[in-house]
């Protein structure tokens, strides 16, 4: 890394490389958090169209004018499949200005950073990141300015990234509403294939089990409800999504599987008298962060009860807002309409819930910890 590297970064034109759902909402919240005054997006020629009619670009062009829209960037976000971040490296490094920093979206960051550190320039800064974010729409008609908010956004430095500068781009990316942490590429692989992409491959197992016992007995799938929905979920995941992920980190994969396989062996084993594993299983549950979108890093949250009415919304919200309470994140529980509903609210620690709560019931509000 060059010596003479910038101790900041330069926000004002990014360059977003792929304008999906993940590269249009990077762009959005990049204008919002008052970051970027110009994005240019690279992407299929429809994308870019899409993109400019919706206003989440200012400029942007095909992927063979790629060396002419990144060249001014302070930033460039490369925002396609891994595989596809990994080609387009050496190209997106060549065409970069000195003290430009390039980044990534990708969520496994071994063979990322490895690449990068082969690939880009000493006077280039490349620092790995991965936003545990999404939704279930996808494509830069889905791009959403709020998609970062309290999701987790892990960066993966290449070795010997000068601390001022990663200090400031860990900064911008805490702007977009994001909680950043850094780690070494290996780590998050390593707890991506523990926590992420190992319960994906035992969802798929335990569908394709049923599958399997099902044409010998269609109850099967006729009482695969509850549990087994809520558990094979994501079994339902398009393997487009996957299949980058299963070939960059296989080898933490393919750990994590045989780590599981000793785990059901003495399931197996002590199958008479299973209380042990319950116990230790229900502690270790219990102590998950509950409210964060990522590996880490909990928030504090609180249930309130609202009456089914126009502008309760915004009466419970303005309580909050009056008193300079920010709430971090919200989400609707259950509503039974025309009777009621349960709203839980998260707020950034347990003195400023409980300052809510106190101010919620102040306002006639059924309010509580979670």
């Amino acid at each position: 890394m060059d010596c003479s590297a910038p101790k900041s970064v330069d926000w004002s034109t990014v360059a977003i490389v792929g304008v999906g759902l993940i590269g249009g909402s990077l762009a959005l919240a990049l204008k919002r958090a008052g970051l970027a005054t110009r994005t240019v997006g690279v992407s299929k020629p429809q994308t870019i169209k899409d993109a400019l009619d919706l206003g989440v670009l200012d400029a942007g062009g095909p992927y063979d004018e790629l060396p002419r829209l990144v060249k001014d960037a302070g930033v460039i976000f490369l925002c396609t499949p891994i595989l596809r971040i990994i080609e387009l490296l050496p190209g997106v490094g060549m065409a970069a200005a000195p003290g430009t920093v390039i980044s990534d979206v990708g969520s496994t960051k071994t063979a990322v950073v490895r690449a990068a550190h082969e690939a880009i320039r000493s006077d280039v800064t490349f620092i790995g990141g991965h936003p545990m974010a999404g939704s279930e729409e996808s494509g830069v008609r889905a791009a959403d300015p709020f998609l970062f908010q309290n999701a987790m956004y892990v960066l993966t430095p290449v070795p010997g990234t000068p601390e001022p500068l990663l200090s400031s781009f860990a900064h911008g990316v805490s702007r977009l509403g994001a909680r950043v942490v850094v780690l070494p590429a290996e780590v998050h692989d390593r707890i991506a294939a523990a926590v992420s992409h190992l319960p994906q491959l035992l969802a798929l197992a335990l569908v394709e089990l049923i599958t399997d016992r099902a044409r010998e007995q269609s109850a099967h799938l006729e009482m695969a409800a509850g549990g087994f929905r809520d558990m094979t979920r994501i079994a339902s995941s398009p393997y487009r999504m996957w299949r980058d992920i299963l070939q960059t980190n296989a080898p933490e994969i393919r750990d994590a599987l045989v780590a599981f396989r000793d785990r059901l062996d003495a399931l197996e084993r002590d199958l008479a008298d299973l209380e042990a594993h319950f116990q230790k299983a229900n502690e270790t549950r219990a102590s998950i962060p509950k409210d964060s979108k990522g590996f880490i890093t909990p928030i504090c949250d609180v249930l309130v009860r609202c009456r089914d009415k126009p502008g309760v919304l915004a009466r419970m919200t303005a309580a909050l807002a009056d008193a300079g309470v920010n709430i971090m994140d919200i989400e609707l529980l259950k509503v039974r309409e025309g009777e009621g509903g349960t709203f839980r609210v998260s707020f950034r620690d347990d003195q400023t819930a409980r300052e809510a709560i106190r101010l919620l019931k102040g306002s006639g509000f059924e309010a509580r910890r979670r």
